[in-house]
């Protein structure tokens, strides 16, 4: 089975907007390591250099030392290229058992000086791929977390974990095992090809009869195994996006006792993966056994060529010249580590293959434009009174209209509750003013400045959150109070807890503030959530506070003991509140109802409830007199639950 990357893969728009992605790696990412890329290089060279040495000096050995046919100084002219007798006959003891002991210590230093630049090499590539890929997964990180909510709406956690680890760890490969083994058989290729013309030009022509079949070879591989690996990275994702939501529900599952039904769909998606995967496993190890049988068939037709042309003492068919046996031996050697490596760069173009896809996916993403916009000269917001004011703000994505036409005024430290059915567009229009989203028309401003006008991060530095999903990170209950507020005091941490109704029962805990929360804080319960959470907001003592349905979870006696806390956090602050139960909210200075992303309603409680509205309504509903409540209202109500839940 294979998975069509244009179908699955949710960062297929990513992937087909990067341009030259190998090549920005090496550009953006190379130059700052490039001392390490030059170790790498230079003890590559000298390292496979140093590695040839040996079977030179035994060829030369057998010609002149064991079968007398030349002097030894001739010998290592004649097979080492660019260098002549006469330069080397200086170095060269005169004596023959000199000259064998000579050979021993050109050897032994080949060897010794071999293994010291292969340390240095790996050390390199080691170096330049490790450095590159922490560079690079953080600077995804930096960005993706960077983005607007919209790009994360229609991504799921897995995927977006299988680019920064999956796709990150698969660059490291490559510039490290692929860059390594590149520079390496490519030294060997071009140190060999030379030797082998230097000895014997005809004879290195028959080793190299195989070149161009495997580079057409190689190149029909990468035609075909290039969209195979898209394949397998889209079915990659797809399974981290199952196994996260699993893991992360699983308390869902066993009560709804659904481990068979989730068993299966895991299956499903790891049975994509598998044809995905084996259909690039098949085409992959076709390819390199094809590529051993065309090396072989060089390294048979010199052995053969070779053989003759030493066991007649002269050129077979249409061959020329002298072939000696030590050079015969030195030819072998070498056409063996020269075959060899042509066969690995199927290997190479394979990884590299991996890798052009993988990078693809993180410049894709690290391009991928975001919806909000900072000035680079932005200012830092002052908020001095603390006034709101939402001018004609309109909003959507998708070209769907999201809100409309929201216009209010909030006086500093007053109240405004936002009231409406569910899918009104309530939340949406907070996360505006937090920026979350940018608006599309109209404007939103603090103390008269647009928000669009100043800096991100000191936005969201005076405006505090307290939402109804509280997330508590993996840590302790001290680490997750003083989130955003670093620099907190230990004494400041637990007054803080205090003023959140917070302390009593942290002390409780078996280590209290240094005990463990769990994964999501899943060892704490709703309610003790929720007003560690509000401690945090009261720690970091925003001069705007969002409240988004923040005792929407918990009992009513969890409800009252986090509504004394709310009251504290909400003394002197301008905030907005959103709820469902509208008791929590009706002291609020103003309440401003929406209906389908249009404010419909505004007032105090006491002039909604008069008017006879949708808020009046609402309450009705949660005071119990349904029996009261006007038709039309129940066929709307009918109308938003069946919306809502098709767009779920």
């Amino acid at each position: 089975m294979s998975i069509r990357a244009d179908e699955d893969d949710p960062f297929e728009e990513q992937r087909e907007n990067a341009e030259n992605p190998m090549r920005r790696l090496f550009l953006e990412y190379g130059g700052e390591n490039r001392f390490a890329f030059v170790v790498g290089v230079v003890s590559s060279i000298f390292a496979r250099v140093l590695n040839l040495l040996p079977p030179i000096i035994l060829g030369v050995a057998i010609d002149s030392l064991f079968k007398g046919e030349i002097p030894y100084a001739e010998a290592l002219g004649d097979q080492l290229p660019l260098v002549s007798a006469s330069a080397v006959a200086g170095f060269v003891p005169s004596a023959q058992s000199g000259q064998f002991w000579f050979s021993v210590v050109v050897i032994a230093l080949a060897f010794g000086f071999g293994a010291a630049f292969h340390w240095s090499r790996n050390w390199g590539w080691n170096s330049f791929a490790q450095n590159i890929q922490h560079s690079i997964r953080t600077d995804t990180y930096d960005k993706m977390q960077r983005l607007d909510m919209e790009f994360f709406s229609d991504k799921q956690t897995g995927e977006m974990m299988s680019i920064l680890s999956n796709d990150v760890n698969r660059l490291e490969r490559f510039l490290n095992d692929g860059m390594n083994s590149a520079f390496r058989l490519g030294v060997m290729v071009v140190a060999i090809a030379t030797i082998l013309i230097t000895i014997n030009w005809q004879l290195a022509l028959v080793a190299l009869v195989p070149v161009p079949l495997i580079a057409l070879f190689t190149y029909k591989f990468v035609q075909i195994i290039q969209p195979k690996y898209a394949d397998v990275r889209s079915s990659v994702g797809k399974v981290n996006s199952r196994l996260e939501n699993n893991l992360g529900g699983i308390q869902v599952i066993k009560t709804s006792n659904t481990e068979s039904f989730e068993s299966d769909r895991v299956d499903d998606v790891s049975n994509e993966y598998f044809g995905a995967n084996w259909d690039a496993i098949i085409t992959r190890i076709k390819f390199f056994p094809s590529l051993q049988i065309l090396s072989g068939l060089g390294f048979a037709l010199t052995f053969i060529v070779g053989g003759l042309w030493v066991f007649n003492g002269r050129g077979p068919w249409f061959f020329t010249g002298k072939l000696k046996t030590g050079e015969f031996v030195t030819f072998m050697l070498l056409t063996q580590r020269f075959i060899w490596p042509m066969a690995q760069f199927g290997s190479i173009i394979n990884m590299y293959q991996r890798a052009y896809a993988s990078s693809a996916r993180i410049f894709g993403l690290m391009d991928e434009p975001s919806r909000i916009r900072e000035e680079p000269d932005a200012e830092d917001l002052a908020v001095g009174e603390g006034e709101v004011v939402y001018d004609d703000v309109t909003f959507g994505y998708d070209e769907e209209t999201i809100v409309e036409d929201i216009s209010f005024e909030v006086e500093g430290g007053d109240t405004l509750a936002l009231v409406g059915p569910t899918g009104a567009g309530k939340s949406t229009v907070l996360k505006l003013l937090l920026r979350m989203y940018d608006v599309d028309e109209g404007a939103i401003r603090i103390d008269g400045t647009d928000l669009r006008d100043v800096s991100l991060p000191s936005i969201r530095q005076a405006v505090g959150y307290v939402s109804q999903n509280t997330f508590l990170f993996y840590g302790t209950v001290k680490e997750n109070i003083e989130y955003g507020t670093f620099d907190a005091t230990d004494r400041e941490i637990e007054e803080a807890a205090k003023a959140a109704e917070a302390h009593e029962f942290i002390t409780n805990l078996p280590e209290g503030y240094e005990t463990k929360v769990g994964e999501r804080g899943v060892k704490l319960s709703g309610g003790q959530r929720q007003r560690v959470s509000i401690a945090r907001a009261i720690l970091k003592d925003p001069e705007i506070l969002i409240l988004d349905e923040a005792t929407s979870d918990v009992d009513t006696e969890t409800e009252m003991l986090i509504q004394r806390s709310l009251d504290r956090l909400t003394e002197d602050r301008t905030t907005f509140a959103i709820a469902h139960r509208l008791s929590t909210i009706k002291d609020a200075d103003k309440i401003v109802v929406l209906e389908d992303g249009k404010i419909v309603e505004r007032g105090p409680h006491h002039e909604l409830l008069e008017d006879g509205g949708l808020y009046a309504h609402l309450w009705g509903v949660q005071a119990g007199e349904i029996d009261e409540l006007p038709e039309e209202f129940v066929e709307r109500a009918t109308r938003r639950t069946a919306r809502t839940d098709a767009d779920d």
